[in-house]
């Protein structure tokens, strides 16, 4: 069964840093596209970052470029994203989404779309006070 475990989330004041952990189970994602969204009180899933598991190549939005930093550590099949000068607005709940593809999806105009992904986890609670 494949599982995907999000941890690392918590309170912390604008400026400060957060590690995401996405621990994936069952399952080893050579070949996917592996996104974090985030989906804030009242307002739609939003894709954040992502990276291509078969190359290292990665994709942000504008808003996360420069402060965030997505990146895998295939030994421990996780995927991780590094927060750092978080700002009020990146307060929500952080997933970790998988998709199989034989080519890197973030050159394509679907990557930031919920609905292509295809493994899910729980999610964990970022909050930001400013």
């Amino acid at each position: 069964q494949v599982q995907l475990v999000e941890s690392g989330g918590g309170s912390v004041q604008a400026g400060g840093s957060l590690r995401l952990s996405c621990a994936a189970s069952g399952y080893t994602y050579r070949q996917h596209c592996m996104t974090w969204f985030r989906q804030a009180l009242g307002k739609e899933r939003e894709a954040v970052a992502g990276i291509y598991t078969a190359s290292g190549r990665t994709k942000y939005i504008d808003s996360v470029q420069g402060r965030f930093i997505i990146y895998q550590d295939n030994f421990k099949n996780t995927l991780y994203l590094q927060m750092n000068n978080l700002r009020f607005e990146d307060t929500a709940m952080y997933y970790c989404a998988a998709v199989a593809s034989p080519y890197d999806c973030y050159r394509t105009s679907w990557w930031p779309i919920a609905a292509q992904y295809e493994d899910w986890g729980q999610g964990t609670q970022v909050t930001v006070s400013s």
